[in-house]
C-alpha cells in the first residue's frame, strides 16, 4: 500500500514537469514578442497624435493656399484641396491690390512701420531692463519684477481701454504713435531677458570684468549683450509677431482706412464679401480673394521664423540649465 501511494506521488510529480513547460508558454509570452507588441502600439499611437495635427492644423492651411488659386464658384463646388490655376491666382491677385487703390499694400506698409519701429523701441528698453533687474540691486527691484509679472499676465484687450484713455489724454489718437508706443511697452521680454541673465551668464565673468575697470555700461555692451544674442532673438521675434498680429488696439486707435496694418485691413476686407455682408456694392471682395490677403498677411511672421528660427531654439534653451 505506501509503494503504490509512493509511485502515485512520483508520476503526479513526474506529470506536473511536463505540464509546467507548456503552461509557462500559454502565459508568458517571450521577451522580443512583448517589444514587438509595445513598438507596434507605440507607432500606433504616434500615428494617431500625427493624423490629429494633420486634421486640425495642416488641412486648414493646405485648404487656405488652394482657395486662392480658385474662382469664387470653383472654390464652393471643387474638391476642396484641389489646385485652381495660375492665371486664377494672378487674377485674385489684381482683384486684391485693386481694392480701394491698392488699400492691402499700404495696410502692408503700416503694418511694417509700425511693428518694425516698436521692435526697436522694445529691444532698447527690454533688454537693459531685464539686465538691470537681474544684475543690479536697487529699491523697489522685487516691487518692479512683481509689477512686471502682473502686467505680463493680463490679457490684453484688458489694457486696451485704460491706453486709450491715456493716449487719448497726450492728443496721440489717429497719429501712428497712438500703435507704437503701446506696442513697444513689452513686459514679457523684461521678464525673458530678466531670466536669461539670471541663470545663463556667469556673473564672475562680469565681476572680473568691473575688476578691470569696466564700467557697468561697458560691461553690458561689451560682455553681456554679445552674450545674450539668443535672448535679443528671441525677444525680438515675439515682440514682431505680438505688434504683428494685433488687431484689437490699432482698430479702436486708427479711425482712417489709410492708417489701418493688415490685421485690421483683412477684417475690412471681410465686411466687403457678399457672402459675409450681402449689402455690399459693386467694391465687393470674393472669398479666393479674402484667401489671399490672408496668406499676404502672415507670410511676413513665417518669413522671419524661418530665418530665425536657429535662434529661436537656442535662446529657448539658454536658460534650461545652470553651469
Amino acid at each position: 500500500m505506501p509503494t503504490e501511494t509512493s509511485g502515485s506521488r512520483v508520476a503526479a510529480t513526474a506529470s506536473r514537469e511536463r505540464e509546467a513547460p507548456l503552461t509557462s508558454r500559454t502565459h508568458h509570452q517571450p521577451p522580443h514578442r512583448r517589444r514587438l507588441v509595445r513598438h507596434a502600439a507605440s507607432r500606433l499611437l504616434t500615428g494617431s497624435v500625427l493624423a490629429a495635427f494633420l486634421a486640425f492644423f495642416v488641412l486648414p492651411v493646405l485648404w487656405l493656399v488652394l482657395a486662392a488659386t480658385k474662382t469664387d464658384q470653383q472654390l464652393v463646388h471643387d474638391n476642396p484641396l484641389s489646385f485652381g490655376s495660375w492665371h486664377t491666382l494672378k487674377a485674385n491677385w489684381d482683384a486684391l491690390t485693386a481694392f480701394q487703390d491698392d488699400a492691402v499694400l499700404q495696410w502692408l506698409g503700416n503694418s511694417a512701420l509700425y511693428a518694425v519701429i516698436s521692435l526697436v523701441i522694445t529691444l532698447a528698453v527690454a533688454i537693459p531692463a531685464g539686465y538691470a533687474l537681474a544684475m543690479t540691486e536697487f529699491r523697489g527691484r522685487h516691487t518692479l519684477l512683481i509689477a512686471t509679472l502682473v502686467v505680463m499676465l493680463m490679457p490684453n484687450a484688458t489694457l486696451v481701454v485704460p491706453l486709450f484713455l491715456e493716449i487719448n489724454a497726450v492728443h496721440l489718437i489717429g497719429t501712428m504713435w497712438s500703435i507704437i508706443l503701446p506696442y513697444s511697452f513689452y513686459p514679457f521680454g523684461v521678464y525673458l531677458t530678466y531670466i536669461y541673465f539670471t541663470t545663463a551668464v556667469p556673473r564672475d565673468l562680469l565681476a572680473a570684468a568691473r575688476m578691470d575697470g569696466c564700467s557697468e555700461f561697458r560691461v553690458f555692451w561689451h560682455i553681456a549683450l554679445p552674450l545674450a544674442t539668443p535672448v535679443v532673438a528671441l525677444v525680438g521675434f515675439f515682440s514682431f509677431v505680438a505688434n504683428w498680429t494685433n488687431y484689437f488696439l490699432p482698430y479702436v486707435m486708427l479711425p482712417e482706412s489709410s492708417q489701418m496694418p493688415i490685421q485690421v485691413g483683412v477684417g475690412t476686407l471681410l465686411s466687403n464679401v457678399p457672402s459675409f455682408n450681402p449689402a455690399v456694392g459693386t467694391l465687393a471682395i470674393e472669398r479666393p480673394q479674402l484667401a489671399l490677403a490672408t496668406l499676404v498677411a502672415i507670410t511676413p511672421v513665417l518669413v522671419v521664423f524661418l530665418f530665425a528660427q536657429r535662434f529661436l531654439v537656442s535662446g529657448m534653451l539658454a536658460g534650461a540649465s545652470k553651469e
